[in-house]
This record gives structure tokens, sequence and C-alpha cells, in this order.
């Protein structure tokens, strides 16, 4: 049975899957807001506001919500990211009422209290300072704003430290009260339900909240990278860290899908979703070309799917008896191999089970479907997911090849070297 996709009148979208697997149903409710929709003084207002959502209303004060659901066995969540925000809840099916009380309720009446905004304002500086003790963060950090010098996609999901430092909680519910409407909103329903029944419920508590104005978001197109751009960081420890991000294709451009083929070629196949379990990825190129050879310790690639173009990024963890420059010839050289001449058969077919392995472990359970049906609405249509198998099929090694062309240049390319402090000079 397909999945079943609505809109109520307030314009709020609603897509719900029947599974009858197992007795069990997972509510989630997307809305279209996070990084990218922020400016200057404001950034990190979306990953808050997700924070403050757990706060309370006074239906639900404080920690009534949490008690409710653990009572039922239930588990319940929230991620920001760069072009979203989600919450939900994987409970009992004859419980799941609850969940859809709870999210009709914090969509419009949480309450924001003076105290709890600066309370968990000394949380999120905590947990900024936590992710500036990792080198990666700090390099990736670097790379992404030097790639980004105009999109607002060059700043961290956190947000800059003077922001967090000087947001108030009128910056806070202006930023809730903007982007928490129906309209800017979709619900996923995935599990053990009728779906006539599960919609009744779900216009029962939502319909008659207001579709609320159209968010005016402040976007502005990247223009594209006239050279190669090189950040240098340098911080606490004892290993060097190298990474290179390329300029991508948005998750909707027909060049998507032979990226994603060209990613598993490369670096191993990267998961979308979340709660996606990896992949080996000792069977890629550079993991035979920068660990096995003895210059890396260890490496990853990252490939997001995205609303906006965004980025390919490899990173290298240099082996202490190895230089930065040494491994960034060896990926250059792997680089270079992949634009010149496009990958045998075999490692097209190779790669593409890969990926599609990839993909079949991150929709094993109700909870990965309802990920995967709201992460495709937000991006396009949630038949970006029901139709990704056959888009990846059809992708050709003339297709690998031009992506690679067009991608990994040197002219788009950003690279950045950490520096340790301690150990050894490089």
């Amino acid at each position: 049975m397909s999945a079943a996709k609505s809109r109520l009148r307030n314009g709020l979208t609603v897509i719900l899957q029947e599974v009858h697997t197992t007795p069990v149903t997972t509510f989630w409710i997307w809305y279209r807001v996070g990084s990218r929709h922020e400016h200057t003084g404001i950034t990190g207002s979306s990953h808050w506001v997700e924070h403050m959502q757990f706060k309370g209303t006074k239906q639900y004060p404080a920690d009534s919500a949490d008690r409710e659901i653990s009572r039922t066995g239930g588990v319940w969540n929230a991620m920001t990211w760069i072009d979203w925000t989600t919450y939900y809840e994987t409970m009992p099916a004859d419980k799941i009422d609850l969940a859809i009380k709870l999210e009709a309720d914090r969509m419009t009446n949480s309450l924001y209290n003076k105290k709890d905004v600066q309370s968990e304002r000394t949380v999120i500086i905590s947990e900024r300072q936590g992710h500036e003790n990792q080198p990666v963060f700090l390099l990736s950090e670097e790379i992404q704003a030097a790639a980004f010098r105009v999109h607002p996609y060059h700043h961290e999901v956190l947000g800059d430290k003077i922001d967090i430092e000087s947001m108030t909680r009128s910056d806070l519910y202006k930023h809730y009260r903007t982007f928490y409407t129906p309209r800017n909103g979709i619900i996923v329903a995935v599990g053990d339900f009728k779906t006539s029944q599960m919609l009744k419920k779900i216009r029962a508590h939502f319909s008659g909240i207001p579709k609320g104005d159209k968010p005016s978001v402040f976007l502005r197109d990247e223009p594209p990278q006239r050279g190669e751009r090189r950040v240098f960081v340098e911080g606490e420890g004892e290993t060097a860290y190298l990474q290179t991000a390329f300029h991508a294709p948005a998750a909707t451009e027909p060049d998507f899908f032979p990226m994603i083929v060209l990613d598993s070629i490369l670096s191993g196949a990267s998961s979308f979703n979340l709660f996606g379990s990896g992949i080996s990825n000792k069977t890629s190129r550079l993991y035979r070309a920068l660990v096995l050879k003895g210059l890396a310790a260890d490496f990853s690639g990252s490939l997001a799917a995205t609303v906006d173009p965004f980025l390919y990024s490899i990173t290298c963890a240099v082996r202490t008896d190895r230089s930065i420059e040494q491994v960034e010839t060896a990926l250059n050289e792997e680089i270079e191999r992949a634009t010149n001449n496009p990958p045998t058969e075999e490692e097209l077919l190779k790669a593409k089970k890969q990926a599609r392995a990839m993909f079949a472990y991150s929709a094993e359970s109700v909870t990965n479907l309802g990920f995967w049906y709201g992460f495709a609405e937000i991006l396009d249509d949630y038949t970006w997911f029901t139709n990704y198998l056959d888009k990846l099929e059809a992708v050709t090694a003339s297709d690998v090849h031009r992506v690679a062309q067009n991608v990994l240049k040197p002219n788009n390319r950003t690279t950045g070297h950490y520096i340790p402090n301690a150990g050894r000079a490089n």
C-alpha cells in the first residue's frame, strides 16, 4: 500500500503510510526551518528553539510529556539541521494519540519562560564548547565558512557563540512563531493504523490552528567559486587532519544521483538518514590509497542531501609519521583519476550495490521510514524517497564521469589543514 498525502485547509501537509507488521506507530512533525533560515545575529536560533520546545506548555508543563511517553514504553526526540527541524514519537500504536495531542499543543502553545531561555543558553554554550574541543569540528566550521561567503549555509547549526550569548527570549519566540505554523509544517505517520482514522485524528487536533503567514526568508545563491580556497587551523592534540570540500549538487538536481555513486566509489556510500547505520568503506578507492598505503590513520567521506547545493567533503586523519602534504598529494591523485577516467563497469555495479545496501539499512523500521518520508518532502516531495532506487539504478558510468569532472575541479574546492600544537611539525 502506497503512502497517502493530503493537505489540510490551513496548509499543513500530511503523509500517512500504513505498516501492520508490529503494533507500533511513529509520528513526526517537520518544520521547514534550520540554520539555512538564519541571519547574522540569530545564528543557532533554530537549534535553540528545538531545545525550548521541550520546556513545556500549560497543558504539558516541564517534564510531564516525557513522563507520559515513557510510561507507555515510547521514545521521543528531535533534531535540527541546515534545512529543517523535526520532532518524533515512536510508541505503541494504541497510545499514539498522546503524540498527536502533544505536537498540536506545542506547535502554538510553548511558553518560552525567561528562566528557561537563560538556563538553556548555558546548556547550548556548553554544547558549543564541547564541539570546539574536537579538531574536525573546528576544521569543518572554517571550511564551511570559506566555501560559502554568501549563502547562509556558511554557519554551523549550533550557531556562532557570540549570537548564542546575545540572543534574547524575544528573538527566539519570534523565530518560533514565524516558522512553527501549519503552512510551514509536515506531519508524517507510519505504522499500525488505518489511514482514514489517523487523518481524522490529525484533523481534529491541527485543523483549528491558524495557517500563519508564509515565512519571509532571506536567501542568496552562492556564486560560482573562482579558485581553490585554503584554510589553516591550529589547535590542541597530536593528530593532524586534512579536509577537502567541493560544492556539490542539491538533492533535486539531476546530477545528485550520479554524485551518490561517485561518493560510493571514492569513499564508501553516505547515509542520508540520521538513524541509518553505516557500512564499511574498506573497499573504496580512497581507503586503498590513503589507509592501506600508510598515509592516513582513518578517513571518511560525506555527501549530504540538501535543498540547495551544499558540499561533498573528505576528511583524513594523518598518521603521526606522515605529513599533511603527503596525504593531500595522494588524495589529489585519486581525485584526478576520477576526473580523467570513468569508473569500470565492475566499480559501477559495486558502488550501486553499496548505495542500495545503505538505503535498505536506513529504512528498516517504522521510525526510519518516518524520517525518510518527511526528509524527502522537505527536499521536494516524498516520492524522492520512493523513487530513490530507480534513480540510482539509472546512473551510468558516463554520468559518474561527467559529474566527477564538474564537481571535483580544483577551482570548486576548499581545502583545510588542522595543525596540532603538540606532537610534530607538518
